[in-house]
């Protein structure tokens, strides 16, 4: 085993500490990256708070870029010295889902108990969604990455990794969005953006941003939002619904607060529905009349990274971006050092930050 420095959660809550880590080479279907960049995500954030469980200590960090360093055996079409995205989609190509073409929820357990990383003195270090990037190097499944052109700046291509997958695959996968449809995307954070994009890329015909401040809405605005509307309105449904002239037919729910997810449908034209994107608190419950749904055909659908496929869809959108049709650089409110991730969390939970990038 090799040691490297990692950003190591002790307990739920509190800062998290640089220190040395030791990580095993690649094992069988395995790569191992060295990373440049890697993005904060707010999922990070709230696993570190004790949002959803979880053993401790622990590595965080699933929104990566680098270069794989080496290659364990049985690994197929990917080679040292590749330049990758590295996501947490483990997928094992084989269950129901997988086979359904739905890696994303992939059916096969993994146990980050288990995975290649221990503390310095050899001791349980658990890997967090089965990525643990908030280090200088990852050991991951082959099924985790996807190559990317050697000359793409590795802090723009760490976005794709989550937050832009989710948003665009929110709306073009799981939403199955139609040109001349209407949109309305609650929350402008990192993958309200990237929804935003992908409803624009889609065709949309208007395309709503429902946020709690007029700066959020400006930013919206730049990224494909037609409209925008203050979360603080005391009726904001009705607010989208003049803009759009009647309902929405798409609703994209991307922060995990319970008020947005208990008003979401409020927003749907009769057909129209809500995609489950952001992830509150385990517990915490919405409230619905679903006589209401059930008689104007509505209808809610959870969507868990996207419902991508990495490797038909990364491709695509780092196209996307080559042309210029798809905004990633303009995603980096700050770059900072591995030192300075505390400061990055801290900054990123003020919910001014569009995305924090840690280069190493």
């Amino acid at each position: 085993m090799q040691t490297i420095r990692a950003a190591v959660c002790h307990a739920f809550g509190a800062p998290l500490v640089i220190e040395e880590i030791l990580i095993a080479p690649p094992g069988m279907g395995e790569v191992e990256v060295t990373l440049n960049a890697v993005a904060i995500c707010h999922s990070d954030i709230s696993y570190a708070e004790g949002a959803w469980g979880g053993t401790l200590p622990a590595v965080y960090g699933h929104e990566a870029a680098g270069r794989i360093s080496a290659v364990g055996p049985g690994v197929r079409g990917l080679a040292e010295g590749d330049s990758v995205v590295v996501t947490l989609i483990r997928a094992c190509g084989t269950c129901p889902s997988c086979a359904g073409g739905r890696p994303t929820i992939c059916e096969t357990p993994h146990d980050g108990d288990k995975g290649p990383i221990r503390t310095k003195e050899g001791g349980t270090l658990h890997q967090a969604m089965a990525c643990g990037a908030f280090a200088e190097k990852v050991v991951v499944d082959q099924s985790q990455v996807v190559t990317i052109p050697g000359d793409m700046r590795k802090e723009v291509a760490c976005l794709i990794a989550c937050g832009v997958i989710t948003g665009i695959g929110a709306v073009v996968n799981a939403g199955a969005l139609r040109a001349g449809q209407d949109v309305v995307v609650i929350g402008a954070g990192g993958v309200g953006l990237n929804a935003i994009q992908g409803a624009r890329i889609a065709g949309a015909r208007r395309i709503v941003a429902v946020d709690m401040t007029e700066e959020k809405l400006a930013i919206a605005r730049e990224f494909g939002a037609t409209d925008g509307v203050l979360a603080t309105h005391k009726a904001p449904w009705k607010a989208a619904q003049r803009a759009i002239g009647r309902g929405a037919d798409l609703v994209v729910v991307t922060v995990g607060a319970i008020p947005a997810y208990d008003q979401a449908p409020l927003y749907l034209a009769r057909g129209g529905k809500v995609i489950m994107v952001g992830m509150p608190h385990s517990g915490a419950k919405a409230q619905y009349e679903p006589v209401i749904l059930s008689f104007v055909g509505q209808g809610m659908i959870g969507s868990k990274m996207g419902d991508v496929v990495i490797r038909r869809d990364i491709p695509w959108m780092v196209d996307l971006h080559a042309q210029g049709r798809l905004k990633l650089d303009e995603l980096i409110s700050k770059t900072w050092s591995l030192e300075e991730i505390n400061e990055a969390i801290a900054d990123t939970k003020t919910g001014h930050a569009k995305r924090n990038v840690i280069l190493f």
